[in-house]
């Protein structure tokens, strides 16, 4: 099953007491760029999160918000800054010494002073909110794959129709090269007739001219060619991604096989038959460049 570039998941999970939101989001790029965005003291965990975010995709912008709140009751610790408390302590008694008054200061009031009390959380064991933000970051991967699939069923649909299309303009194609070579024959025994004013005409050299125009206008490589890159395109597509970037060297191969049909045959039928390919194949170059 082939999958589109763009896409969305997001999954909210709560592991090793922290809760974590994890949201994916991507378009269309001709490489895989991954930005990641996420709690200054959870960085640690970016290049594990683009190595797990390029073992799910290998093209298209990718960016990943991760938000993670703890959940643990001992997470904040107070820490005294005995230094300080000490030199708090040490001034307001050279000061009541200055003075000449008693020195009665208590430990609360110590406490009030700037930077003597800090609350910090404890250090997190990394090696655990990495396992757990890699198990939210995979279930947010799952649901982000879960809808490129979908959108890539309806790709896959679609130019699978166009496909169609084109080898029922392709048969025609076939069809009518040959009556083209028989219409060049009969309009050119006219017109040697009305120049030479007989009915008495060189037979041989209306076969030789008929067959150096046959040799001129025949399509049969390229509709061979055809046939195969449309078979070549259906069997990527039934196998599955990554194959955007062979499918969109196919569609190039299909123009130009068409654009050189188009420039051999001088028939109107043709002609038209050429546009309405061309016509698909544009289109299907369009939803090709939403395959990864």
């Amino acid at each position: 099953m082939i999958k589109s570039m763009t896409g969305y998941g997001g999954v909210k999970l709560t592991a090793a007491e922290i809760e974590f939101s994890v949201e994916l989001k991507s378009v269309n790029n001709r490489y895989l760029d991954t930005s990641v965005r996420m709690p200054r003291g959870y960085l640690f965990c970016e290049d594990t999160v683009k190595s797990a975010v390029s073992g799910h995709i290998t093209r298209g912008k990718v960016d990943v918000f991760i938000s993670a709140q703890s959940l643990a009751q001992d997470n904040m610790r107070v820490v005294v800054n005995e230094g300080l408390a000490a030199g708090y302590k040490a001034a307001v008694d050279r000061i009541a010494d200055i003075l000449g008054v008693e020195s009665s200061i208590s430990a609360y009031q110590i406490a009030q002073f700037p930077d003597v009390l800090t609350a910090d959380k404890n250090e997190a064991d990394k090696e655990k909110v990495q396992e757990a933000l890699l198990e939210a970051l995979e279930a947010a991967l799952r649901d982000f794959d879960s809808m490129r699939v979908r959108e890539g069923a309806k790709l896959e649909t679609d130019i699978s129709e166009k496909l169609d299309k084109i080898e029922k303009l392709v048969s025609f194609i076939e069809e009518r090269s040959p009556q083209t070579v028989e219409e060049y024959r009969e309009k050119l025994t006219r017109r040697m007739q009305e120049v030479l004013e007989t009915t008495q005409i060189d037979e041989d050299r209306i076969i030789t001219e008929a067959a150096i125009y046959a040799d001129h206008i025949s399509v049969d490589e390229e509709t061979v060619r055809l046939r195969s890159h449309i078979s070549q395109m259906r069997t990527l597509l039934a196998g599955g991604s990554p194959v955007g970037r062979k499918l969109d060297f196919l569609v190039q191969e299909l123009n130009r096989e068409t654009n050189t049909i188009g420039s051999k045959c001088n028939n109107s039928d043709i002609t038209k038959a050429v546009l309405d390919i061309k016509s698909e194949i544009e289109k299907i170059r369009e939803q090709v460049q939403n395959i990864e």
